[in-house]
């Protein structure tokens, strides 16, 4: 399920029976769902990596910065998805698949080159 929050309300949008489960694990995440049915189709939106018409607000920041930025106006519409389990991490990792772009927050962040792992 994904929550959408326009013209100070949000709303539940549910999956209807035209969306199939996908083949690969992380298709069937919130945020692919999401990007396959509604934002790349209905908005237009091919990269959300690279969209201008995107932005991302981490998780810590919550549903009130959601709010905030559509009400003053600076955004139109914002979504907001329930965490990843862990479980689904686990999935799409034993499956050898990466995770969707913007799928994950994970906090506290560890400053870059705290760990590395030689291949």
């Amino acid at each position: 399920n994904i929550c959408m929050y326009m013209s100070g309300k949000w709303q539940l949008l549910k999956p209807n029976s035209n969306v199939k489960p996908a083949e690969d694990v992380g298709g069937n995440l919130d945020v692919s769902i999401l990007q396959n049915y509604l934002l790349q189709p209905v908005l237009g939106v091919e990269d959300i990596r690279t969209d201008n018409n995107i932005d991302f607000i981490g998780g810590i920041r919550g549903t009130q910065e959601l709010e905030k930025l559509v009400n003053s106006g600076k955004a139109k519409v914002a979504f907001s998805m329930f965490p990843v389990s862990v479980d689904d991490l686990i999935n799409i990792s034993d499956a050898g698949e990466t995770m969707p772009p913007k799928s994950t927050w994970f906090e506290p962040k560890l400053r870059d080159g705290l760990v590395v792992h030689t291949i």
